[in-house]
């Protein structure tokens, strides 16, 4: 890769891995839909301006709407949600890990979805990913006590991942009816934002903004870095290198926010969790990883968008 390339590369990282800490610092005064509201409400204006700018496409029909809609739910919204519940009781770190295994979901719901082929090394990926997961789970559920706590965080940490998946085989299903990816992910974002705030008024919630500089500080972060920054960044390094190589960073992410982790949040390493992240991370190598007989010029991306808002 060129300079430029490595650029791209660490930009897209370094964003992604601290993303998952600027989460943490999102919690306390302010809902999680409320906070996730005003995220994407900035990061959806900029990408307005964007669209605008490049002079992009944004009419569409009702049933590609839909589809925009289902977008915003699964990957601009509720998967966040998930994820902002689960930092109220585990370190952020831990829940980077849970999000890369969406390169391994990915291809299951592919498969399911899209009749696309199953090769033994996914399947073994897959396991390898779960079981690294769990692992590193380990010591935060089963101290001395059972720690139901953390047992929740876990699941919502999956159906974050699943709502995730779920929104890239939507994504994957736009993009075979020739709709480019910024109106997509624009649309994405405008249902998404609508929908956030639409559960914050059902649930009582205060569209109220704490004026601490640790909040909006990690609100700015998220909004234009790790949304909007990062997003550029991965989209314009898979034109460079291809979405198969630019995938990796799905992997070196977590890596970034357990350091963070073990910095800022005190996380205590075991045996068992160092395994697991070895594990986890082995898992994902795996499954992005093809075999070097693929034809050239095919497809070499993984099932959907894989990259993090």
């Amino acid at each position: 890769m060129t300079r430029s390339d490595l650029a791209l590369y660490g930009t897209t990282i370094f964003v992604w891995g601290t993303a998952w800490y600027a989460i943490k610092l999102q919690l306390g005064v302010v809902s999680p839909e409320v906070s996730l509201f005003w995220r994407f409400l900035i990061a959806t204006l900029i990408m307005i301006g964007w669209a605008m700018v490049a002079k992009t496409p944004l009419r569409f029909s009702v049933e590609t709407h839909a589809k925009f809609a289902a977008l915003g739910v699964t990957i601009f919204s509720t998967n966040f949600a998930m994820f902002y519940y689960a930092s109220l009781f585990v370190p952020s770190g831990l829940l980077a890990v849970i999000f890369s295994l969406s390169s391994i979901i990915n291809v299951f719901m592919a498969a399911l979805l899209f009749g696309e082929k199953l090769e033994p090394r996914l399947v073994v990926g897959g396991l390898c990913g779960v079981v690294g997961v769990v692992c590193m789970f380990l010591p935060e559920i089963a101290g001395t006590d059972l720690n139901h706590n953390a047992l929740f965080a876990l699941l919502l940490g999956v159906c974050g991942v699943l709502s995730f998946c779920g929104g890239n085989m939507i994504s994957r299903a736009l993009q075979r009816d020739d709709i480019a990816l910024l109106p997509a992910n624009m649309w994405g974002m405008v249902y998404g934002t609508a929908w956030m705030g639409f559960i914050a008024l059902l649930s009582g919630d205060a569209f109220i903004i704490d004026p601490s500089l640790t909040y909006v500080g990690s609100l700015i972060w998220l909004a234009i870095i790790a949304t909007v920054v990062a997003f550029a960044s991965y989209l314009t390094l898979m034109r460079r290198i291809g979405p198969g190589r630019a995938a990796y960073a799905t992997v070196m992410f977590p890596v970034v926010a357990l350091a963070i982790s073990t910095l800022l949040e005190n996380y205590q390493w075991t045996m068992i969790a160092g395994f697991g992240t070895v594990l986890a991370l082995s898992g994902n190598l795996l499954v992005l990883t093809r075999p070097k007989s693929r034809l050239p010029g095919e497809n070499t991306s993984p099932a959907g968008n894989d990259a993090p808002d």
